[in-house]
């Protein structure tokens, strides 16, 4: 028995209250469960009920035994000194307010179907991935479609609030915030975070005066990244180098502790070097990307902001001194994609949100037309019968899994509530 169980219980009313009576006899009216708020302090606020005809109006608090009440402190906090009723599933002590006035019991487990029980016993059986992965794909279509839509929007409210915080830090910059976010994508998983700090460690007014030149660009970025410090013989390199140490100059940078580049595990395509030369010929080109981005009406006008590729001398090298067949390393199809799912679509979420607007049809709509994702969760899924046709669903799927099913939130779940209903 868990006390998410008793929350889903009293705040659906899936209990019969005919005829309630607290653990002293007295006859118990509930009118208002009162409002579940998951925040600090009892359970439901601004409940309502009748006990022996007098009403009485405050807040529910619920445990599993009523000695709950005191392992969690609840006597100390004053936050509890309006409960009007503690409910429970089982009674084991009495539980006094400051004033020795003791508090009404309503125990559960006299009121609740052992049908409902044995439900809830199976939902929570042991998993071998999800408690419901037997059972998820019995769930009718119209649920999951709506539920995908609830948890897409937590997963963008989720992804907006570090763009939130680094956009106060940037004074409303909403250009700069986002090419440090843009970067860090660009990093990947391996090199994301350092990508990260590379971009907030150059300030954006100075990228600005140097997108004249991609060279200038680069020079920031792999100066910056600490991969112009072995001396080569390559000419290109010294080129770099030679910048880096004028601007370093010129606009005084502080020195910044940033952890080595990782080349280790990537392909060639994939290398720092190379996404680093993308995302300097992609600020030489549009000096105000974010700014594209966001009045963007369709998605092909985002493709088309993103169709850079690498200069010259990285068209011919992945590393240093060392010459490669001649590619041109323009971005994927299936990267930009990646920056989409992972940056830009969580951006322009951030930002109508910020300026009033309502555009979650065009957000959706965007990721609608955009293949689904590839990964172990999104495989797992399909294996059980929840198969993604698009980004939008598998970006839903992401959210159900790491903020419900792997956190046992099955009572808090459309699909856990929908399964218990039937």
């Amino acid at each position: 028995m868990k006390e998410d169980f008793l929350h889903y219980i009293w705040q659906f009313k899936k209990f019969d209250f005919t005829n309630l009576k607290t653990t002293s006899g007295e006859n118990v009216t509930i009118i208002k469960v009162g409002d579940f708020t998951q925040l600090a302090g009892p359970d439901f606020f601004n409940a309502q009920i009748e006990i022996e005809n007098q009403k009485w109006a405050g807040n529910i608090e619920i445990h599993i035994k009523s000695s709950d009440w005191y392992v969690h402190n609840h006597e100390r906090d004053e936050n509890y000194d309006s409960v009007i009723l503690h409910v429970v599933w089982e009674h084991d002590a009495a539980i006094f307010r400051k004033d020795n006035s003791e508090i009404p019991v309503l125990e559960l487990k006299n009121y609740v179907s052992k049908e409902l029980v044995s439900q809830y016993s199976k939902l929570r059986t042991t998993k071998s991935w999800i408690y419901c992965e037997n059972e998820i794909k019995t769930i009718p279509d119209f649920v999951i479609k709506n539920w995908q839509e609830r948890l897409f929007f937590e997963r963008l409210e989720r992804k907006s609030n570090p763009i939130q915080t680094l956009l106060l830090e940037n004074q409303n910059d909403w250009e700069a915030t986002f090419f440090c976010f843009l970067a860090k994508n660009f990093g990947l998983n391996t090199n994301g975070e350092i990508f990260f700090k590379i971009a907030k460690s150059i300030p954006f007014s100075t990228l600005r005066k140097e997108t004249f030149e991609v060279e200038n660009l680069e020079a920031l970025f792999f100066g910056r990244a600490s991969l112009l410090e072995t001396e080569k013989e390559d000419t290109y390199f010294k080129n770099l180098k030679f910048r880096w140490e004028y601007l370093q100059n010129k606009y005084q940078f502080e020195n910044v502790m940033i952890e080595p580049i990782q080349f280790f595990k990537h392909r060639p395509d994939n290398f720092p070097t190379i996404r680093l030369s993308q995302l300097a010929s992609l600020y030489q080109t549009h000096q105000n990307v974010f700014s594209k981005i966001i009045t963007a009406k369709t998605i092909s006008e985002i493709y088309q902001v993103f169709e850079v590729s690498v200069n010259e001398y990285w068209q011919t090298h992945y590393n240093f001194d060392k010459i490669s067949p001649k590619k041109s390393k323009s971005l994927s199809k299936s990267f930009i994609d990646l920056l989409i799912i992972n940056t830009i679509i969580p951006f322009r979420f951030a930002y109508q949100k910020s300026q009033g607007k309502e555009t979650s049809e065009e957000n959706i709509y965007f990721l609608e037309q955009i293949a689904p994702e590839k990964n172990a969760v999104i495989d797992k899924f399909k294996s059980i019968g929840i198969a993604s046709k698009n980004a939008f669903e598998t970006q839903s799927l992401l959210q159900l899994k790491n903020e419900y099913c792997s956190k046992s939130k099955c009572l808090q779940c459309a699909v856990g509530l929908e399964l218990l209903k039937n």
